[in-house]
């Protein structure tokens, strides 16, 4: 039978997703011992439920439809989606949902690694349940980091906690394609899903309360919603289940007055929440629920001593992959610093130890087609902080490249501007392809490149990043 060690390190972290992996790297860059604990898959919901899966489901519909918008090329087409082959492919990037690659590249970088459940027992204290049914007690000399993420959250809908429904994970991992399915949400885990079933076969229904895309420009959710439509989705907006009920080997959904609407699978894809239960974070005098409040350097805010530190989807801040891993990065620099003596209490905006575009420069993708891309701030964002903005709208279809990309192409672009600065504060693009204009956009963000300056960044002709030169020929210059 398993006992009880102890072992003291420099920095534990709890949570061995990509937020963690990252975190821990930087620490041990910086000459820390450092230990990782996961009680799933070492890399996390990115890896194995989220980024990379749902991407390799959405890919191959998106290379079919662009083939289907280029004459020539359309001729070529005469079937639909091979599904086994997509969720072949899409079983290749999950890794088989098999963790052990990534936990040789945890032990290549010098990092420890514990497998099982942990929690917070005291100052600079983690006790770890192991897989092998023995205990660990781990003491952190300089800090301690969560890096738990998030999970889903359930609406308050009656008969939904009882009744067999998916989530992302099963959306994601599903082996087989369902005769129909019924998703509960607007977001982006909602639409990109909704698209990639409907077109490896299922009939789908969309049942969106507060439309499409929320947090975007209006425009995005229009353009998407019009797109799923035109794939055969049965979009819903404003309507939401008043209740969910198990009927035979599907669900009915109650809509009311009388209508209902019935699926082989429902979908539940109504947000995140921080993944705090079980951490045992009332033992360091927090209260049990999340998010954990943090500064720009990862310190968890109101715990006296400053050696909890968090990251990612738990500390609410921007909660995208990307963004967590750059958080994490910071505080992993900002605690090997602070182990060193080289770094106070304070850290500087824009340093290496300060996740400042956390405030100011999130990017955020939507893979759907047309696939919505945005920084910064929408113009109604904009507009609340008491920015003097300006919003410059062009049409992408007018653009050469994207002429060339597709026959009929559609979409759009917006600049929001700071007119006090002359800098641009937001950027969002919707279309075809439009995904990797959006570093150029965050780097103008970042930057704070002056519009008179962001005018001699000649965009290659004949590109679809042409659209900045439209832009700023449309704000005036």
């Amino acid at each position: 039978m398993a006992g009880v060690s102890e072992r003291e390190v420099d920095v534990v972290v709890i949570g061995a997703g990509a937020v963690g992996e990252n975190l821990a790297d930087r620490a041990g860059r910086g000459g820390l011992d450092v230990v990782l604990v996961e009680r799933e898959l070492v890399g996390g919901e990115c890896s194995y439920w989220a980024c990379m899966p749902s991407k390799a489901l959405l890919l191959p519909g998106h290379a079919l439809a662009a083939a289907r918008r280029l004459p020539g090329a359309a001729a070529a087409v005469t079937g639909g989606l091979d599904a086994g082959a997509v969720l072949g492919r899409r079983d290749t990037f999950a890794s088989g949902w098999d963790d052990s690659s990534q936990a040789e590249w945890v032990a290549s970088a010098g990092i420890g690694l514990l497998r099982g459940s942990a929690r917070l027992t005291g100052e600079r204290r983690v006790e770890v349940d192991g897989d092998d049914g023995g205990t660990t007690v781990l003491t952190a000399r300089h800090a301690v980091a969560v890096c738990t993420g998030s999970v889903p959250s359930l609406p308050d809908v009656e008969g939904l906690a009882g009744t067999p429904h998916w989530t992302s994970r099963e959306a994601t991992s599903a082996q087989e394609v369902p005769a129909s399915l019924a998703v509960v949400g607007g977001g982006v885990v909602a639409v990109e899903l909704a698209q990639a079933w409907q077109r490896l076969g299922a009939r789908v229904s969309v049942l969106a309360r507060s439309g499409l895309l929320g947090g975007a420009e209006p425009f995005a959710g229009e353009l998407v919603g019009e797109a799923l439509a035109a794939d055969g989705v049965d979009v819903r907006t404003g309507t939401s289940p008043r209740s969910v009920r198990q009927d035979g080997d599907g669900v009915v959904l109650d809509l009311g007055d009388g209508a209902t609407l019935r699926a082989e699978r429902l979908l539940v894809a109504t947000g995140r929440t921080p993944a705090v239960d079980g951490l045992g974070l009332e033992s360091v005098g927090l209260t049990g629920d999340g998010p954990l409040e943090v500064d720009d350097s990862g310190r968890v805010t109101g715990v006296p001593g400053g050696w909890l530190y968090a990251a990612g989807d738990v500390t609410g801040r921007a909660p995208l992959t990307h963004q967590g891993k750059y958080a994490a990065r910071a505080a992993g620099d900002a605690i090997a610093a602070r182990a060193r003596g080289d770094l106070g209490g304070e850290v500087a905006a824009w340093s290496r130890f300060a996740a400042t575009a956390d405030h100011r420069a999130v990017p955020q993708v939507v893979f759907t087609d047309p696939e919505v891309a945005w920084v910064g701030l929408t113009a109604a964002q904009a507009g609340e902080r008491g920015l003097d903005v300006r919003a410059v709208d062009v049409d992408l279809a007018g653009v050469a490249g994207a002429g060339l990309l597709a026959d009929g192409y559609a979409g759009r672009a917006r600049l929001v501007v700071d007119e006090s600065r002359r800098v641009v504060v937001g950027a969002t693009f919707a279309g075809q392809g439009v995904a990797e204009l959006l570093h150029s956009a965050t780097i103008a963000v970042v930057g704070e490149v002056p519009l008179d300056r962001l005018w001699h960044a000649v965009p290659s002709y004949p590109t679809v990043s042409e659209v900045w030169l439209r832009l700023l020929e449309g704000y005036g210059l």
